[in-house]
């Protein structure tokens, strides 16, 4: 994982789309001056706003959360994706749990 902000990496993926970096900022929800700190490796970006730019990027979240330098979990991974997965079982048990009290 890298250990800085790869803004080479993130102006060449916006170019590559026609985007600048105040629509990056914008769909991410975030001020200009808050994208230009992440930049600068000033501002870690949250998994929501990971998941945003993989959105806009046409990357993976795994592969933004790389170039970006970042330490937190991406969208999906981690906590996140481990409480999804014990929600689906529960909620399948349970609706076993039902439909033996019917039968």
């Amino acid at each position: 994982m890298a250990l800085f902000f790869d803004a080479a990496w993130f102006d060449a993926a916006l170019a590559e789309r026609g985007l600048t970096r105040t629509v990056l900022a914008a769909a991410a929800g975030m001020s200009e001056t808050e994208l230009a700190l992440a930049y600068k490796d000033q501002r870690e970006l949250s998994a929501r706003e990971v998941g945003i730019f993989a959105e806009l990027l046409g990357a993976p979240p795994a592969e933004i959360a790389r170039h970006a330098g970042i330490s937190t979990p991406v969208p999906g991974s981690g906590a996140e994706g481990r409480i999804a997965e014990l929600e689906r079982r529960v909620a399948a048990l349970e609706a076993e749990v039902a439909r033996l009290r019917r039968g």
